[in-house]
């Protein structure tokens, strides 16, 4: 659990459905600021140093083999292309020869959602996830935490 002030990010379990990997974290709403779930992202990921964004994506390109995207594209978060979008729901996903990670985040009344599901489309993918998973566990609390801090 990770504490934000006022809410606490907790890990919880996601059905992986078709994924080999599947992790997530929550938020409790109340008190949170009434952002769509892209907003999220956005501020999660984006609106960070721009020293601590460039080591993310370092971390997902050269380390994971994630081919990102654009980063100025709307289409796009920090290069993770945005599968779906809406009040309620963003999914994202990167692709790499190896493994293809998508991150969903949800918000409803009760809760702010981000799950994570990682498919192993090779044997790599499984080694690779399973030592960017510590880094992940630690990184989606802190970030997301960061947002929350700087939003309210």
């Amino acid at each position: 659990m990770r504490n934000t002030g006022s809410s606490t990010i907790r890990r919880v379990r996601v059905d992986p459905a078709d994924a080999h990997f599947a992790t997530a974290f929550e938020l409790p709403a109340a008190g949170l600021p009434p952002l769509a779930p892209e907003e999220w992202v956005r501020a999660s990921y984006e609106d960070v140093p721009v020293v601590l964004r460039e080591l993310i994506r370092a971390g997902w390109a050269g380390v994971l083999g994630l081919r990102l995207g654009p980063r100025a594209s709307r289409r796009h978060v920090v290069g993770w292309r945005v599968l779906e979008t809406g009040p309620d729901r963003v999914a994202l996903e990167a692709r790499a020869p190896s493994l293809t990670v998508r991150n969903v985040v949800t918000v409803d009344d009760a809760r702010l959602l981000w799950a994570t599901y990682a498919h192993y489309e090779r044997r790599a993918g499984r080694v690779l996830w399973f030592l960017a998973a510590p880094v992940h566990h630690l990184a989606v609390p802190l970030l997301l935490g960061r947002a929350v801090r700087r939003t309210a």
